[in-house]
């Protein structure tokens, strides 16, 4: 593909930033083919049945594989999140999730849970954002001052930064109001250049490392499985993914599927689909699984497929068009070019999936997810991981705030002063207006609760809400 008008001024903005050769060419060759005209999109009939795969009830409870592999396993958390969609401008990570505790809490105590039972190292890096790193790693050093890593390995590695570009120019955006919002992290498929350029992939390999098990930090269900390590070295498996059933809590998120042309597997995000074709993609019947983004690593196969291909993976591209500041709808329009981590599936000849239970999937997104998490819906178990409650035999609800009122982190709060409400019995829950609740509401069933007025409404401590719709 031949040079862009803009390319000199990208190349020269991000060498100005220091943004290593490897990731400005991996970014420039992007731009040269959103410039021609490609926006990732993959077409339904380019896609093939995925076949059956195995699941993770199916795997021996106790393989010897698990038991010599976790001393050579490292924990990798995405961390880089800022939370923009609930309004916050600091790691989500830190904000809380459960029972007091934040997200990043949760995962260091996981941690230490698994080093004691393994008796194994099992290093922990959080793979950070520019907008992310001080805040956490200061939070770990006051909230878990004796928390490190075995080997002289560090607590955290950054994703690189790339331009926003303008989208009517193709040029990189410039805003001088905040010259911060200039630039984006490039997707978390970043991972696989950050490992490169910060010599962390072959660190740990000269270490004795050889594989990683990836997650969001958000994701509090995703603790590290011995069967599924087990499975991975057992059979030599590069690459795999967690998936699980799809719910039309899920239509919009990216699912599995298999290339016609080559018969690997591949993952679809909703930026991939043809406009024409977005009530099949979100058919949960039809595109069944979805990538957890729970990935399993062998950072072996891993090095040897960066190597064939000199670092840079060909991964299909992801267009993303939002405003430079987030919160301003009156700013320019961008192209936030990225990548998908899962992505690299398709990189891999023998690159496997494994169907898991739901349990393994509770992410937090939106103050919709968190109110979920907040409840009982979810416990924290000893192994401080966060599942769906026992007594809990349904997905979990379909749960829609009201956005003029619970979208940001600080009004959400506001309105639940005493804790979330019981949604165990709950199937769906949406609110429109603005609505307060007491300690100890319930609420059961499908539920609808509206707030015509302009002031707040309240719902007393110990309403029990069970009736389709309600005026507050």
């Amino acid at each position: 593909m031949k040079p862009t008008p803009n390319e000199a001024d990208i190349r020269a903005r991000m060498v100005a930033d220091g943004v290593p050769p490897l990731v400005v060419d991996a970014f420039l060759r992007n731009v040269r083919r959103w410039s021609a005209g490609d926006v990732g999109v993959i077409p339904g009939d380019s896609l093939a049945p995925i076949g059956s795969l195995p699941r993770l009830e199916d795997l021996d409870e106790w393989d010897p594989a698990g038991e010599t592999a976790i001393a050579r396993t490292v924990l990798i958390k995405l961390n880089g999140g800022l939370g923009t969609s609930m309004g916050l401008d600091r790691a989500k990570s830190l904000i809380v999730a459960k029972n007091g505790l934040s997200f990043l809490d949760v995962i260091v105590r996981q941690v230490d849970f698994l080093r004691r039972r393994c008796r194994a190292p099992l290093p922990l890096l959080l793979m950070n954002s520019f907008s992310t790193e001080a805040d956490s790693l200061a939070a770990l050093a006051e909230r878990h001052p004796g928390f490190a890593n075995a080997g002289g390995l560090p607590l955290s590695f950054c994703q690189h930064r790339v331009p926003k570009l303008d989208l009517a120019t193709g040029a990189p955006v410039r805003w001088p109001e905040n010259p911060a919002l200039e630039w984006c992290p490039p997707g978390h498929a970043d991972i696989y250049h950050a490992l490169q350029t910060t010599g962390l992939l072959d660190r740990l390999l000269s270490l004795g490392f050889r594989y990683a098990f990836v997650s969001n930090a958000d994701n509090l269900g995703a603790l590290l499985h011995m069967g599924i390590l087990a499975h991975v070295a057992s059979r030599r498996i590069p690459f795999l993914m967690e998936v699980t059933a799809r719910t039309e809590c899920d239509r919009k998120g990216g699912h599995l599927a298999r290339a016609r042309e080559t018969g690997r597997l591949l993952l679809r995000e909703s930026a991939q689909c043809p406009d024409d074709e977005i009530a099949d993609f979100q058919d949960v019947a039809k595109y069944r699984l979805f990538n957890t983004n729970n990935l399993w690593l062998d950072l072996e196969a891993l090095r040897d497929m960066l190597r064939a291909c000199e670092g840079l993976p060909d991964l299909p591209l992801i267009v993303n068009r939002k405003t430079v500041d987030p919160v301003r709808a009156d700013s320019p329009a961008v192209a936030q070019l990225e990548a998908a981590m899962g992505s690299a599936i398709s990189c891999f000849e023998h690159a496997a999936a494994l169907v898991v239970p739901r349990f393994r999937f509770a992410p937090v997104k939106t103050t919709n997810d968190l109110l979920a998490i907040r409840s009982d819906l979810y416990t924290l178990g000893e192994e401080h991981q966060v599942a769906l409650h026992p007594l809990r035999f349904a997905p979990p609800p379909d749960v829609v705030l009201d956005p003029r009122f619970y979208k940001n982190i600080a009004d959400f709060e506001l309105r639940f002063p005493k804790g979330a409400p019981s949604l165990l019995q709950c199937e769906s829950l949406k609110i429109d207006g603005d609505i307060h609740f007491g300690a100890n509401v319930r609420i059961e069933g499908a539920v609808h609760l509206r707030n015509p007025t302009d002031g707040p409404a309240r719902i007393a401590d110990g309403t029990r809400l069970h009736t389709p719709v309600r005026t507050a």
